[in-house]
């Protein structure tokens, strides 16, 4: 394939400021990180949607009130996630979502039944597996953002955030590079393109970059860092590979197309939907 300077451009412009605009929303403060994924959860409902509609377009025809309601109901459990740093005056952002959660969830679920007479299970369920896949995924990253952020040196809650962000992008990096030299067995039919070779070494290599930073940074050896970043790499191949599945039944390349030449939402934060609730439980049981 010919290089293409203009692809080129517009793919290294773009991903210059999605990096800038990722890391102003993670280091900033919590409310840059509240409002950094809030935008995220809602452009990956948008196009969760999207593919959906276009693997059983039954989808295609919820009302306006569930599609959009549905969103909205995600996203208030993101409210209901945050800590008592989230307020406005002396009310917490938590006791509204919660009551928001509540409220929407009874009107949903009353519209499908009371107003349309029956309950269509099918459209229930997909709708349902999103709020599992996307809005479970960016609660748990809001939680994951309030555990160290009353730490004893400050705010340091964006430490877990970024190290699976970094993780993951290690990872991605490394399995391309070591696939591209050494890889050979195909690691599953849904990506032709990821080896076996790839996806070990990717581990491997963000483990080990990862501990060397953690090793340098705190002085001493710290197992947490190494082990988030085992299970970002791992739980976000499953993430990666969960995403292509559904764009190849939606027959679609990307899942949208608001970074032009690395796709949507979805293809960008795919590894990080799945990585997050594991590497939420590990802490929740172990830290």
């Amino acid at each position: 394939m010919a290089f293409n300077f203009q692809t080129f451009k517009t793919r290294t412009l773009t991903a210059i400021i999605f990096a800038a605009v990722m890391l102003s929303g993670l280091l900033i403060n919590q409310w840059t990180f509240f409002i950094l994924f809030s935008v995220i959860h809602f452009g990956c409902w948008i196009e969760y949607q999207k593919l959906v509609g276009l693997i059983d377009p039954a989808y295609k025809n919820i009302s306006t009130v569930h599609k959009y309601g549905i969103m909205l109901l995600g996203w208030t459990f993101m409210l209901w996630m945050t800590d008592y740093s989230y307020k406005i005056g002396s009310i917490e952002l938590r006791g509204i979502g919660w009551l928001m959660l509540l409220i929407i969830a009874v009107l949903l679920l009353g519209k499908e039944i009371v107003f349309k007479k029956s309950l269509n299970v099918k459209v229930v369920g997909y709708s349902f597996l999103g709020l599992l896949y996307i809005s479970l995924s960016w609660g748990l990253m809001i939680d994951l953002r309030n555990t160290l952020s009353n730490f004893l040196f400050g705010d340091l809650g964006f430490i877990y955030p970024l190290t699976i962000i970094v993780s993951i992008w290690i990872n991605d990096t490394m399995a391309y590079i070591v696939g591209s030299f050494i890889g050979k067995t195909p690691l599953s039919k849904i990506s032709p393109k990821k080896t076996w070779e790839g996806t070990i070494g990717g581990v491997i290599l963000a483990v080990a970059v990862i501990g060397l930073i953690s090793y340098f940074s705190i002085s001493h050896f710290n197992f947490i860092f190494p082990v988030i970043a085992c299970i970002s790499a791992i739980a976000g191949t499953f993430g990666d590979l969960l995403e292509s599945k559904l764009k190849r039944m939606a027959n679609v390349k990307d899942s949208g197309n608001f970074m032009p030449g690395h796709g949507g939402f979805l293809d960008r934060f795919d590894s990080l939907l799945i990585a997050t609730p594991f590497v939420w439980l590990f802490i929740k049981l172990f830290m």
